[in-house]
């Protein structure tokens, strides 16, 4: 098969579950193609971004203005290139008669890709987030109009953007769109209420190659420090905030803890100033993004993991997040929050605790039990792993997701009896 992701940035260091599914993909033989809205360079990205030449199969897209005259004009400069090269493509991007508002908002026109050295009749496109379905309706109508077309819901793209741009945002992608995914239950719920139909979409985990995440038993150090992570972007919607406050409380009564917070973002220099007034600097770090070969390295020397989502103010919520997995998969306790998705991930009272958000002092509690009994860590530590493993294995997943894709083909239809997606 021939597929053609649609995303937004790439590749971004936090959604690893795009690069696991395009070498999953690749591996068993099938040829992918990632289409960006903007090429973002960093110096920690995925290993396999090299070691797979992903950059060499990324294309990017024009860029479409927001501000409705400033798109016209580059709109009618890109028509003048465009006809030249494709004049009856160009016409089809123009045909506001049959394509009605994509053409008119000039969707189409941006989106039309003319490189004669490249086959653009891919079979299957697949919009990895929301937000990014528009892109992909208009990437199909232009370039291979006979692909089916998949979106997955992952996130933000299914709460705060919907909250942002209103309930009907997804009418036309609900309506045009052959296959939908979402990485949840909460979300899949969601979309549901939002007009997505309901024999179209289903549950697709993001999974994880947890072969690349050694499970160790925890118990406490012989140095006496108990050594606890956070892995996120420092924004709202991770409550990191009240991690801090959590820990901070903690250390009153147990002073042997070091707290490390790993991530970066805009909120990071009111973090460091919360750190500095509730006089914990030497407690609690903020040690900034890092590699996934640094952030195991972090996790094999930590004993318990907090991930404290919260729901933003601008209604932003959490999936089952992938640091979650990572740290479970190590073998970590983990506590989390009664938070979107999460709760389809950690089981609470068995592979770690869940609190409710926003809550320092139910975060503190469960802090200072995990710390008292040190003796539920193994336990804790072998059910998540195996959580992890029976629930979110990526071979699995993305053989799920290779038979989805047959499927529709087939007969643009999904068989139940044959296409098994997991829980994320």
């Amino acid at each position: 098969m021939r597929i053609a992701f649609i995303v937004g940035e790439f590749p971004v260091i936090s959604e690893t579950f795009i690069i696991n599914q395009a070498v999953g993909l690749l591996k068993q033989g099938h040829e992918v193609d990632i289409f960006a809205d903007q090429l973002v360079e960093h110096a920690k990205a995925h290993k396999d971004v090299a070691e797979y030449h992903l950059l060499d199969r990324t294309y990017v897209f024009p860029e479409i203005p927001e501000n409705l005259f400033l798109r016209a004009v580059k709109g009618t400069r890109l028509l003048a290139s465009n006809f030249i090269k494709a004049p009856r493509s160009t016409l089809k991007a123009l045909n506001f008669f049959r394509y009605e508002k994509q053409a008119i908002s000039l969707w189409l026109l941006y989106t039309l890709l003319l490189d004669p050295q490249h086959d653009y009749n891919y079979d299957i496109v697949h919009c990895q987030f929301g937000t990014v379905g528009f892109r992909g309706m208009a990437f199909r109508t232009m370039n291979c109009p006979s692909a089916k077309l998949i979106t997955i819901f992952r996130g933000h793209d299914i709460s705060n953007f919907v909250q942002e741009h209103g309930d009907n945002i997804y009418a036309p992608l609900f309506k045009n769109g052959d296959y939908f995914l979402a990485n949840c239950e909460f979300f899949k719920r969601r979309a549901i209420s939002l007009g997505c139909p309901a024999e179209k979409i289903r549950v697709h985990g993001s999974g994880l190659d947890y072969s690349r995440f050694p499970f160790r038993v925890r118990q406490l150090p012989k140095d006496g420090v108990i050594r606890i992570a956070t892995t996120g972007r420092l924004v709202e919607k991770k409550g990191i905030e009240y991690g801090i406050r959590g820990v901070a409380q903690t250390l009153k009564q147990y002073p042997n803890i070091e707290y490390t917070i790993i991530g970066e973002g805009l909120l990071r220099p009111d973090f460091e100033d919360l750190i500095c007034s509730l006089g914990v600097e030497d407690s609690i770090k903020l040690i900034g993004q890092k590699s996934q070969a640094e952030l195991i390295e972090i996790l094999a020397e930590s004993h318990l993991f907090i991930a404290p989502s919260v729901t933003a103010a601008n209604g932003n919520q959490d999936a089952p997040i992938n640091v979650l997995k990572e740290a479970m998969a190590m073998g970590l306790p983990v506590i989390s929050t009664f938070h979107g998705g999460i709760p389809e991930l950690v089981e609470d009272g068995i592979s770690g605790y869940l609190v409710p958000e926003r809550d320092a002092e139910a975060i503190a509690a469960r802090l200072i039990d995990l710390v008292e009994h040190p003796e539920r860590w193994p336990e804790m530590g072998r059910a998540g792993r195996l959580f992890v493993e029976k629930s979110y294995d990526l071979d699995r997943l993305n053989d799920a997701l290779s038979s989805l894709y047959q499927s529709l083909l087939n007969d643009g239809s999904v068989s139940h009896s044959k296409v098994a997606l997991f829980l994320s």
